[in-house]
C-alpha cells in the first residue's frame, strides 16, 4: 500500500465516528418562556410541569431536544418589555407568555418574526392582541380559556352560597388589559340579577389592604375577585384578609381555594399551560403560527373549602356541594 493511501484510510478511520457521533446528537432548540409567578411558588411550579408535559406530548423533552430560557415576572411587569428584548436577542425560537396578556404584548412589540405562543384569560381579539380567533395572523397563536368571563355565574355562586346579598364588592386590577372588558361583564350581569355591586380599583400590590378596609367600612357582604396575575401573587393576603374581615370571597381559580380561599369558579389553568406547550411543540415541528387557531380551554371548576365555610360562619347549601367538582373538607 502506498503511503498517501495508508494516510488517508487512517485519517479516513479517524474521522467517521466524530461524523457519525455527530449525526446521532439530536438538534437543540432553544425557547423563550415569560413566566407570570414565581419559580419557588408552588402553583408557579405546577404550571410550569403542565407546559413541559405538554412539550413532551409533541417530542420536545427539557434537556435531551429542548433547552427553556425560563424568566420569572413576578410582579414586576414593568421589566416585561426589556425581558422580551432579550429572549429576542438570544434569537430563541419561540417566545413564550402563558397566562399574561402583558408578556404577550410586550413580546408581540419586540418581534415581527419570531413566533409567540400565549394563554390568557380574556378574548385576545377584544383585546387587540390578535386579529381573529380562526385565523390570528402574524406571528401568534394561542389559547383563551374560560376565566375573564364568568364574572356574573361567580356573582351567581355568590348570591347562592350566602342566600341572597346586598352589596358584593368586585375587586379589579385596571392596570390588566382585559379589565375593562371583564367589569362590563359583571356590571351587566349585576343589572340583570339586581344585584348592588361596589367596583374597587387596584393597579398594584400596596392597593389591596386599602381596598378590604373600603370592603368593610361600606359593609359589602362579599367580595368577588376578578382574574389578574396580581392576584395570583397576592393569593395569601386575599385570603387573610377574607378572614381577617370575615368577608367570604370567590376567587378564579382552585389554588386560591387550595391555600384556605372559600370558593372559586374558574378555568383549569394548569390544563391551559398543557395546551400551550402542545402549540409550542407543533410550532417547534415546523408549523407556522398563523396557520393554528386559537384554542378554547373550556375545562371549568367549582371548587369549594369546607374548613373556610365553617370559620366564616356559613352553611354551604347542598344545591352548590351537589354541583362543585371538588369540595375540600
Amino acid at each position: 500500500m502506498k503511503r498517501r493511501d495508508m494516510i488517508a484510510l487512517l485519517g479516513g478511520a479517524a474521522i467517521l465516528p466524530v461524523a457519525a457521533r455527530a449525526q446521532q446528537q439530536p438538534r437543540v432548540a432553544t425557547i423563550g418562556v415569560l413566566m407570570p409567578l414565581s419559580e419557588n411558588d408552588p402553583e408557579g411550579q405546577a404550571r410550569q410541569a403542565a407546559f413541559e408535559a405538554g412539550l413532551k406530548q409533541g417530542g420536545h423533552i427539557k434537556g435531551q431536544n429542548l433547552a427553556i430560557d425560563y424568566r420569572w415576572v413576578t410582579a414586576q411587569f414593568d421589566r416585561l418589555p426589556g425581558m422580551a428584548a432579550d429572549l429576542v436577542r438570544h434569537q430563541v425560537a419561540v417566545i413564550v407568555t402563558p397566562g399574561s396578556a402583558p408578556a404577550a404584548f410586550a413580546a408581540k412589540a419586540a418581534t415581527r418574526t419570531i413566533p409567540i405562543v400565549f394563554s390568557m384569560g380574556g378574548d385576545p381579539v377584544q383585546v387587540g392582541l390578535v386579529a381573529s380567533l380562526s385565523r390570528p395572523d402574524g406571528n401568534l397563536t394561542g389559547v383563551s380559556y374560560l376565566n375573564n368571563q364568568l364574572g356574573g355565574k361567580r356573582l351567581e355562586l355568590l348570591r347562592e352560597m350566602l342566600g341572597g346579598i346586598d352589596l358584593i364588592a368586585v375587586l379589579a386590577n385596571t392596570a390588566s388589559p382585559a379589565a375593562e372588558a371583564d367589569l362590563r361583564d359583571v356590571e351587566a350581569a349585576a343589572r340583570a340579577m339586581g344585584q348592588k355591586i361596589r367596583i374597587l380599583k387596584v393597579v398594584g400590590s400596596d392597593d389591596i389592604e386599602p381596598a378590604f378596609a373600603s370592603v368593610v367600612r361600606e359593609r359589602a357582604g362579599a367580595v368577588l375577585i376578578i382574574s389578574s396575575n396580581l392576584f395570583t401573587l397576592a393569593r395569601a393576603q386575599l385570603i387573610r384578609l377574607s378572614a381577617q374581615h370575615t368577608v367570604p370571597a370567590i376567587y378564579t381559580s382552585r389554588e386560591y381555594v387550595e391555600g384556605g380561599g372559600l370558593m372559586s369558579y374558574g378555568a383549569s389553568l394548569t390544563d391551559a399551560y398543557r395546551l400551550v406547550g402542545l402549540y409550542t411543540g407543533r410550532i417547534l415541528n415546523g408549523e407556522k403560527p398563523a396557520d393554528l387557531p386559537i384554542q378554547q380551554s373550556t375545562k371549568i371548576d367549582l371548587v369549594i373549602n369546607l374548613q373556610t365555610a365553617k370559620a366564616l360562619g356559613l352553611t354551604i347549601p347542598p344545591s352548590l356541594l351537589a354541583i362543585a367538582d371538588e369540595v375540600i373538607e
